[in-house]
């Protein structure tokens, strides 16, 4: 019987099991189909705190892996099959293996959705990147591309513009998803050019490790064009990790979970944190801040109850 169970391994659920491991709950990290979240992803992080030279994802991820372990808490590797919330200690189910905790952290993230092409993972961080806000700085003076119709593939496109000498915003339709001030404001910008309706067919050049094209298919009559850029963001949404509390715990209608007032979610006992329950700054250092506020608040709960130490 654990008194924490933390699932989920990216900057959240580490964050929260250093908070834990350090109130003595001697929590159970549960890895997750993507251990270490979506740093592990991310070449270089220049907007933690405390790293002015900047630090590589996976070299962040690591070190709050070791700091956790130091004071204490536990992993398992694994995907979450199954949870049983309906009453305490809940269940989770990491295939044949059943845990039971008396509370439980949920920081299982959100992936990022792909186009599904091959190269697009060999060139994931150098060149591909789904994030403007992490790594729009590295495209200064340069051209780019952002893939998508909605309002975010305008807000990437508009941030990029501070650093980008042009973006061209591909989509594979002639309408958008967007809102119409993201629209607006995106074609006011000069720097921003859009190609559409385009369908990204290839990014290359894997063998030189970086994108110098991105390759498209004119949707209506499947002429190809190659667009020269040094990098391609891909602006499709995201998809919170969240399949297996579907019912369980109360979602909004993107499948993120709902917060009620902090760390706590619609179940009692149950807190949320990162990017599971958070659409809109998806930061390393807001799910940091937020796994911080969820093992706080855990604590807390099992204290009321008289079992925390």
């Amino acid at each position: 019987m654990q008194k924490v169970i933390i699932i989920g391994s990216g900057c959240a659920g580490l964050t929260a099991a250093i908070y834990a491991a350090r109130a003595n709950l001697a929590p159970l990290v549960i890895d997750g189909h993507e251990p270490g979240g979506q740093l592990t992803i991310t070449t270089m992080v220049e907007n933690y705190p405390g790293f002015p030279d900047g630090i590589m994802g996976p070299d962040l991820i690591e070190n709050m892996r070791k700091q956790a372990q130091r004071f204490g808490a536990a992993f398992r590797a694994g995907t979450v099959t199954n949870v049983e919330l309906g009453q305490r200690p809940f269940r989770v189910e990491v295939g044949a293996e059943k845990h039971e905790g008396e509370t439980l952290i949920v920081a299982a993230g959100a992936s990022a959705r792909l186009l599904g092409l091959p190269n697009e993972k060999r060139l994931m961080g150098h060149g591909v990147t789904t994030c403007a806000t992490c790594d729009g700085y590295f495209y200064r003076g340069k051209e780019v591309a952002v893939v998508g119709g909605g309002d975010t593939a305008m807000e990437e496109a508009i941030f990029l513009t501070k650093f980008a000498t042009k973006v061209t915003v591909v989509h594979r339709r002639n309408e958008f998803r967007a809102s119409k001030i993201m629209l607006d404001r995106a074609r006011s910008n000069e720097k921003i050019k859009f190609l559409t309706p385009y369908l990204v067919t290839d990014v290359m050049d894997c063998n030189k490790n970086a994108v110098e094209v991105v390759r498209l298919r004119e949707s209506n009559n499947g002429k190809t064009l190659d667009l020269p850029v040094a990098g391609m963001f891909v602006a499709i949404g995201h998809e919170p990790n969240t399949k297996v509390f579907r019912g369980k715990l109360e979602m909004d209608g993107a499948g993120y979970l709902v917060s009620k007032g902090g760390a706590k979610s619609s179940v009692p006992g149950v807190f949320v944190a990162g990017d599971v329950q958070d659409h809109v700054y998806r930061q390393a250092v807001t799910a940091a801040g937020s796994g911080c506020m969820a093992a706080i608040e855990a604590e807390r709960f099992l204290e009321a109850e008289g079992h925390a130490h």
